[in-house]
């Protein structure tokens, strides 16, 4: 069976403040925005994962509620996992690793540079620093979501917001 995995980036963000935590910076208009356009290209790929998890942080949970809405997945659904802030790469293989065989296809959002370091291990291919509100679609094949680790993917795709801004 092949399998697929959509590494988010969160979408731009406010800029930290001496009195706002990392954690607690939410989305600014822009990144919303951008969020939705990357939202429309998935869905007009027909990109319909069977699991979203992000990171608590409100910028990746509001990325990942935006992208829901635009794909048609149950924003209810998306399940938060608070290692994914901070946590490393290692965090984000615990949540792949931990989904259920039935999940053909899942989409992960949270945070620079984990989740470009991330889509570097499972590929063996140079991603570079992702950029905010990017997708990185990662393919699988014949293996159970236990089973994946590094060099076990291949990229499908990788799209940034600014490469579908309208003119």
């Amino acid at each position: 069976m092949t399998r697929t995995l959509y590494i988010v980036r969160h979408a731009k963000a406010e800029d930290r403040a001496t009195f706002m935590s990392d954690h607690d910076r939410e989305l600014i208009s822009e990144g919303i925005m951008a969020a939705a356009r990357i939202g429309r290209f998935l869905h007009d790929k027909s990109v319909q994962p069977d699991q979203v998890i992000s990171s608590t942080a409100p910028r990746a949970r509001d990325t990942a509620k935006v992208i829901a809405e635009q794909i048609g997945f149950d924003r209810e659904q998306i399940q938060l996992d608070e290692a994914l802030f901070e946590g490393g790469p290692k965090a984000y293989l615990a949540a792949v690793n931990g989904l259920p065989d039935s999940t053909q296809s899942a989409m992960i959002v949270g945070h620079n540079p984990d989740v470009s370091y991330f889509a570097e291990f499972l590929t063996h291919q140079s991603v570079g620093s992702m950029s905010k509100g990017a997708v990185v679609a990662v393919q699988f094949d014949g293996l159970n979501w236990a089973e994946v680790s590094g060099r076990t993917g291949s990229i499908l795709f990788t799209i940034a917001p600014k490469e579908l801004r309208q003119s």
